[in-house]
């Protein structure tokens, strides 16, 4: 009988040693998931601010003696707004283009560009017009491919305890903008190889109608050649005669 309860006296106190052991393992993750949140919502709350933005990237036609606008809407003064156009086929691959804030001034325009790639500030809420104007060509359309991006510029908030995170959130906003500036290298050269491209293909799908054009036109001439050649060779061998009556 001794015995049975010096065997359970023993085993209260391995339970007792587990529950505490247990507890002490909850509390340590507990403690590094608070610093773990700590660190991850300044991060998480600057990616939001770096990827706030608004963007369209369209691809249209112009015809010859065509004037086509598009419009973006600016909901607050200060705003950044990104413009990429780039002509992918038509003519010399060249445009007319200007931009224009809600009072219709004029903030940027060019002639006869090929393509371009601009940021400047919106100093006025309202609508934002992005025009192209195909007035040099006569026949040739033109496609354009452009980006608009209404962006606001990332403001880092200050630490709800600057004592506890500074020293964390500090690397890792700077790897973020750093991250955020390779990305739009990489987005930038991606539309140029991207344009090279186009214009490329454009270029060679031309060669190639001229040359079946000229296959053409050269074909029905040697055709024609030899048919004249058949004729002209059987006019001289043909002999007609007269009859005279004595």
């Amino acid at each position: 009988m001794a015995l049975s309860w010096e065997f359970a006296a023993g085993w209260m106190e391995v339970s007792d040693a587990a529950d505490a052991q247990a507890g002490s393992r909850s509390a340590s993750h507990a403690f590094l998931f608070s610093n773990l949140a700590m660190i991850l919502l300044p991060l998480i709350t600057t990616l939001c601010l770096v990827i706030h933005a608004h963007a369209s990237a369209l691809t249209t036609a112009i015809s010859a003696n065509e004037r086509l606008c598009f419009y973006t809407e600016v909901d607050k003064a200060g705003e950044k707004i990104g413009f990429y156009f780039a002509v992918q086929s038509g003519g010399s691959f060249d445009i007319d283009f200007d931009v224009k804030d809600p009072n219709d001034k004029i903030m940027l325009e060019g002639q006869r560009e090929r393509q371009g790639d601009y940021v400047f500030t919106a100093n006025h809420v309202g609508e934002y017009a992005f025009c192209f104007e195909n007035d040099m060509s006569t026949l040739t359309e033109k496609l354009v491919d452009f980006d608009i991006m209404v962006e606001s510029e990332p403001r880092r908030d200050p630490p709800a305890k600057p004592g506890q995170i500074s020293e964390h959130t500090s690397p890792l906003e700077e790897s973020v903008f750093r991250l955020n500036g390779m990305l739009m290298n990489v987005k930038r050269t991606q539309k140029h190889f991207h344009t090279r491209e186009n214009r490329g293909f454009s270029i060679v799908k031309s060669t190639q109608n001229r040359l079946f054009w000229y296959a053409i036109i050269e074909s029905v001439a040697i055709i024609g050649m030899a048919v004249f050649q058949v004729y002209v060779l059987q006019t001289f061998f043909t002999k007609t005669g007269r009859r005279y009556k004595v």
